[in-house]
Formats: structure tokens, C-alpha cells, sequence
């Protein structure tokens, strides 16, 4: 598997891949981090454009797909009931789907992504189950509640170079 940098002409098989992991995440009790319409094709358009989005390519398709970013996130600024586990310069993950195709594919991303950088942030649903194994299996530790530019809550999780 590779990573690489999301192409424009790649965006409808990209939102098909989100399409995808709103039905998987609906189908183990997370109905609502997503919904039906989440992340809005815009936003995606947007990351393309600024170069945050990527995707994972195993046999010359795309297993999955996340938005990657050197850089402080402003919603990780105040953290609720726990604390960053230090606040060092960071790289940060959010948006990340699988396609289903390819097992291991969301590790590989999020092991590459935190490659790039020794200091990972990401964030994720409290229904979120799965995503929340994934993480602790790749060694994230929880650190507490943020909350969304739109106020929703959500967990927290940081992996650090020891």
C-alpha cells in the first residue's frame, strides 16, 4: 500500500468511499457522527485543493481515504476532562474511511500519518466503537472530550513518539 495526496479527478470515488463508511458506521451503532450527508462534498473539494486530503492505494485502487495536516487544529485548543498528553507541535487526522476492500488499510493510514509528524491528534464519536479500537490497537491513548466548531463532543485521542 501507498499514500499519496487525493486528485481531483478522484473525488466521486471518494465520496463514494464516505457514502460507504456512513452505512458501516450506521450499521454499528453510530447513526449520528456522520449522518447521511457528513463530510459534505465542499469540505472534501476544500481539502484537495489545500492538499490535506489523501488517500491510501493498494493493487492500483483506493482503500481509503483521510485528511491529514501538519498544524494545531483550533478545536483541540481547550480539552475537557483530561489533558493532551504534551503540547508538543503536532500533525492531526480527522475524515478517515475505508473502503472496505482492503483489511488493515484505516492502521495504515494512521501509522503513516503519524510517520510524517511523532505527534498524531484525532478525534472521534463516542458511538464510534470501532474507530476507538482502531486507535488504541495503533497505540493512541484517550485524553479527554473536545468539542466542534458546531459544539458536538467528542473523544479525544493522541499517539506521541516516546
Amino acid at each position: 500500500m501507498e499514500i499519496r495526496r487525493t486528485r481531483m479527478d478522484e473525488l466521486d470515488r471518494v465520496m463514494a468511499i464516505y457514502a460507504r463508511a456512513r452505512q458501516f458506521m450506521a450499521a454499528h451503532g453510530n447513526v449520528s457522527q456522520w449522518g447521511t450527508t457528513k463530510p459534505a462534498r465542499e469540505a472534501v473539494v476544500r481539502d484537495i485543493e489545500q492538499g490535506n486530503s489523501y488517500v491510501c492505494v493498494a493493487d492500483g485502487e483506493i482503500a481509503a481515504v483521510f485528511f491529514y495536516k501538519n498544524g494545531n487544529d483550533p478545536t483541540y485548543e481547550i480539552i475537557y476532562d483530561g489533558a493532551w498528553a504534551n503540547d508538543a507541535p503536532y500533525g492531526v487526522v480527522h475524515r478517515i474511511a475505508s473502503a472496505g476492500t482492503v483489511k488493515g488499510a484505516g492502521s495504515f493510514c494512521l501509522n503513516w500519518a503519524f510517520e510524517q509528524c511523532g505527534n498524531l491528534k484525532i478525534d472521534t464519536h463516542r458511538d464510534n466503537i470501532v474507530m476507538q479500537n482502531t486507535l488504541k490497537k495503533n497505540g493512541f491513548v484517550y485524553c479527554g472530550i473536545i468539542h466542534l466548531e458546531d459544539g458536538d463532543e467528542r473523544l479525544a485521542y493522541q499517539k506521541e513518539n516516546k
